[in-house]
């Protein structure tokens, strides 16, 4: 009996500390809608892991939210290996670089390095360490906070403008401002895009190698695979860039290339002419052909800053999701927007509030299944001592 007591007594002593050896709960929908949001051309990167410090080490955090996003889902249609991450500010450059060495290459936002990219129209990035602080431009997208004419004007100077985004804030909801996204549906010079499709893009300005000739009024373009450029830019998606080639003397009558719209605003393959400009949107590695009527004569101009000549670019991180459902659920019906989605598991206290009731559960649980047992085993020694005083009296009788 004592034994059981024992037992039941270390039960309710340690209950607390076994629930809370669990440190976070994933987020399920990653499973579900995350594949269409994926399909959609949404981004998923890192935000972090509650149970570390990115101060205390940045290297096993990095490593183990990418294991979480990698385990569950890809990062991109345009490829699986997440590349990009919250990283916040206070960190030094050897710290990022270690974050680097993980595969993430766009560190944001605003994270107080002195090499930056687009923190204004005019920052261009220059070299990789430039994304390891990425600006913060065009504000929120949280009601009462969101500015719709700043935005506006962030947008018309052009570059790229990472707005910023979080969905719920303990047990509220965020409400989102409906002005900003009207807005956005009425323009058609942004390219609404990611981290991840933004860097992948951009690292073709660093090096590249194309071929290209004419063969009997066929124009034929391929963007080379090549080994030298691949590694000056590491974990790049291979995303379609859009070429410029100023035609003359002919017109397209077929292509291998589907045509679009100056009106695309979603990265894609594609062609499509205005006036004597052709503007191709391919991936590296594939061979296109374009056949022209005429005697015509072509000269490439090269490729545009931005997705179908775009004059700026507009990114949205959808900061902390530990919710995908409840983070993107407001935005389903707006088809051009575009979000990277930084993930981030529940922690156990954020996961499930009802966890320290079922600890304290446990514990009356035991205690009140201990004082029983122990109330039997007094009555059951009251009993057997009230016998002995029987058998004893009895014997003193004879």
């Amino acid at each position: 009996m004592r034994l059981v007591v024992l037992a039941m007594l270390l039960s309710a002593t340690l209950a607390s500390p076994v629930l809370a050896d669990v440190s976070w709960e994933e987020d399920g929908w990653l499973a579900t809608i995350g594949v269409e949001h994926l399909e959609s051309g949404d981004e998923f990167g890192c935000y972090g892991m509650p149970n570390l410090e990115w101060e205390a080490d940045p290297g096993a955090m990095s490593l183990e939210c990418r294991e979480y996003i990698e385990d569950r889902i890809d990062a991109s249609k345009w490829g699986e290996n997440p590349i990009s991450t919250y990283t916040p500010s206070g960190l030094n450059a050897a710290q990022h670089t270690t974050i680097a060495n993980q595969g993430f290459m766009v560190h944001g936002d605003n994270t107080g390095q002195s090499a930056t990219a687009w923190h204004s129209s005019d920052d261009n990035p220059v070299m990789i360490y430039d994304w390891y602080d990425l600006g913060r431009r065009g504000g929120s997208l949280e009601k009462e906070i969101a500015d719709v004419d700043m935005l506006s004007s962030e947008l018309d100077d052009g570059g790229l403008v990472n707005m910023y985004w979080i969905g719920r804030i303990y047990d509220a909801t965020v409400r989102h401002d409906q002005a900003v996204l009207d807005m956005l549906d009425e323009r058609d010079d942004v390219w609404y895009t990611t981290w991840g499709e933004a860097y992948s893009y951009w690292s073709v300005e660093r090096c590249y190698e194309f071929d290209h000739f004419l063969t009997n009024s066929t124009i034929q373009f391929e963007h080379i695979n090549a080994p030298a450029c691949l590694s000056l830019s590491p974990n790049a998606w291979n995303v379609p860039i859009t070429w410029m080639f100023e035609i003359k003397n002919g017109s397209i009558i077929d292509s291998t290339l589907p045509e679009m719209s100056i009106d695309d605003s979603n990265i894609l393959e594609g062609w499509r002419m205005e006036s004597n400009i052709l503007y191709f949107s391919v991936q590296r590695g594939k061979n296109i052909t374009f056949e022209f009527t005429g005697d015509v004569e072509y000269e490439v101009l090269g490729r545009t800053q931005f997705f179908n000549n775009k004059s700026a670019a507009l990114t949205i991180a959808g900061h902390s999701t530990t919710d995908l459902f409840l983070w993107s659920k407001r935005f389903d019906d707006n088809e051009n927007l575009r979000f990277t989605w930084l993930l981030s598991p529940r922690g156990v206290e954020e996961g499930n509030s009802l966890l320290p009731y079922i600890g304290l559960g446990i514990l009356v649980t035991s205690v009140s299944g201990i004082w029983l047992l122990l109330k039997k085993d007094a009555i059951a020694h009251s009993k057997a001592e009230a016998l002995m005083d029987v058998i004893t009296d009895g014997d003193d009788d004879e």
